[in-house]
C-alpha cells in the first residue's frame, strides 16, 4: 500500500517546525547553561581573593567598630565577609597571611605597610571582579534578548494551533501527545523558555574602590588606631626577623 503522500508532507513539516524550533531552543537552553557556570567560577573568584583580602583587613583591624570605619571609608557593604571568628583566629590569620611579605623598619611601620598593601591587592582584585561582572551583565543581557527574538519568531500557541490545522491530532518527534481542548495551554506552559536568574542574585553588586593615593591620610589613621589595640599575638607577626606576616 502506497502511503498518502498528504501524510507524508504533513508529517515532514511537521518534523521540520519541531527540529527548528527545539533547535534554536536548545542553543539558548546551552547558552544559559554556560552563563551559570561562568557565574559559579566567578563565585570560586571572589571568594578565593576578595575574602581573603578582606579577611586579612580585618585580622589587622582586628576590633569590628574599626573594621565598619574601613568599609564606610572605602564603600563597601557594611561587614562584607566579616565574621568575629575570622579576624581572631590564629589558624586563618597564618593560613590568609601565608606568602605576605612585610615591609618597614618598625613594627608599627611593618603594620601600615601590610594594611596599605593588603587595599591594593584588594582593590586590584575588586577592578577584576568588576570586569567580569560587566561581561556577565552583558552575556545575561544577549540571552534575554535572544529569548525575546525566539519568542517573536516561534509562538508556541500558533505553531501548536498550525498542527493540529494539518490533520493530525498527534505533535512528532519532539512534541508528541494529543491536542484535545486545553493540551495546547499546558504544552506551552511546559516549554516555557524562563530567562536565566539575575546576576546580581548570585553575586553581589561592588563599587569601584578609591585610589590608595585619595584615602592614605584617613587610612592610616585607621591602622594607628587599629595598631594601638593589638594585643602582642598580632604585634609577635611583625617581628623584624619574620618574613611572612
Amino acid at each position: 500500500m502506497q502511503p498518502d503522500i498528504g501524510q507524508v508532507i504533513t508529517f515532514e513539516i511537521k518534523q521540520d517546525i519541531a527540529n527548528r524550533y527545539f533547535g534554536f531552543r536548545k542553543l539558548i537552553e546551552e547558552d544559559k547553561i554556560a552563563l551559570a557556570e561562568k557565574v559559579k567560577q566567578h563565585q570560586f573568584i571572589l571568594e578565593k581573593r576578595i575574602s581573603f583580602d578582606l579577611i586579612r583587613i580585618y585580622i589587622l583591624l582586628r576590633d569590628e567598630l574599626i573594621a565598619e570605619d574601613f568599609l564606610a571609608l572605602i564603600g563597601l557593604n557594611k561587614k562584607l565577609f566579616y565574621d568575629s571568628y575570622l579576624a581572631g583566629s590564629d589558624i586563618i590569620r597564618q593560613r590568609v597571611f601565608r606568602g605576605i611579605k612585610l615591609r618597614g623598619l618598625t613594627k608599627k611601620g611593618r603594620y601600615k605597610n601590610a594594611l596599605f598593601d593588603c587595599y591594593e591587592r584588594l582593590i586590584e582584585h575588586v577592578e577584576h571582579y568588576r570586569e567580569t561582572f560587566a561581561d556577565l551583565l552583558a552575556h545575561h543581557d544577549m540571552i534575554n534578548a535572544e529569548i525575546k527574538l525566539f519568542y517573536k519568531n516561534n509562538d508556541l500557541r500558533s505553531i501548536l494551533g498550525f498542527m493540529r490545522s494539518l490533520g493530525d491530532t498527534n505533535l512528532s518527534g519532539n512534541m508528541q501527545g494529543g491536542m484535545e481542548p486545553g493540551i495546547a495551554g499546558d504544552i506551552e506552559g511546559k516549554l516555557h523558555l524562563a530567562p536565566p536568574n539575575p546576576i546580581d542574585n548570585s553575586l553581589p553588586i561592588m563599587p569601584p574602590l578609591p585610589p590608595l593615593a585619595t584615602i592614605r591620610k584617613e587610612l592610616r589613621k585607621i591602622s594607628n588606631k587599629a595598631f594601638a589595640q593589638h594585643k602582642e599575638d598580632i604585634r609577635s607577626y611583625l617581628s623584624q626577623n619574620r618574613q611572612p606576616i
